[in-house]
């Protein structure tokens, strides 16, 4: 009986993690959001000399970005 089961293909868009991996999925796309626009913008700050400002513009958009992302992939099941 468990022989009949096709598997389902890894990697469709349906592939949406339940229960507590939402949560650590949502956390990771925040953190990394942050993190690499956060980087991104200290580059920047090194590159311009401008104060920490790129750095924290950085940040603010790398959490928009991970919101965006959070609410694509995980905000609406089907």
């Amino acid at each position: 009986m468990a022989d009949d089961q096709t598997p389902r293909p890894s990697g469709d868009r349906d592939d949406v993690p339940s229960g507590a991996g939402q949560g650590w999925t949502a956390l990771a796309y925040l953190i990394a959001g942050m993190g690499v626009w956060g980087f991104i913008g200290w580059l920047v700050d090194q590159w311009l000399d401008t104060g920490g400002i790129a750095l924290g513009i950085g940040a603010v958009l790398g959490m928009a970005g991970g919101i965006i992302l959070v609410v694509r992939r995980l905000g609406t099941p089907t």
